[in-house]
């Protein structure tokens, strides 16, 4: 009996390995809280909309995220990472915490340029 390899894994819907890189660190300080790295995740002039409000810049993206992570406790859940074109993915994450509703599906769509987010924007599903 000649011995086989294990099965390749199949990437499932929150498989966040196929995700560029820049998303995936992004996520995962701002799940962490860590808002310098998060905020380094940026280019210099990209555009942040989130809950009816643009932030342009790294700056007042800094202080979006310093202000998002500080206004509630919530931990994160991926549920679905999708590519949308070559610049574009979009990742559906579940909140759970003590804001208003307490769980929120909400997307996440990133448009990526040279190895920075140009673009963010997060909507309800």
């Amino acid at each position: 009996m000649t011995p086989t390899s294990p099965p390749t894994p199949t990437p499932t819907a929150t498989d966040l390995r196929h995700l560029p890189g820049v998303v995936r660190a992004c996520l995962d300080a701002h799940a962490r809280g860590d808002v310098p790295a998060a905020a380094e995740c940026f280019a210099p002039a990209a555009v942040v909309v989130d809950d009816g409000s643009t932030y342009r810049g790294r700056e007042e993206i800094r202080g979006w995220l310093s202000r998002s992570s500080a206004e509630y406790t919530c931990t994160t859940t991926p549920i679905a990472a999708v590519r949308r074109g070559a610049r574009h993915w979009n990742v559906t994450q579940r909140l759970e915490g003590d804001f208003p509703g307490g769980v929120v599906d909400l997307d996440y769509a990133f448009t990526v340029d040279d190895a920075r987010i140009t673009a963010l924007v997060i909507s309800p599903v």
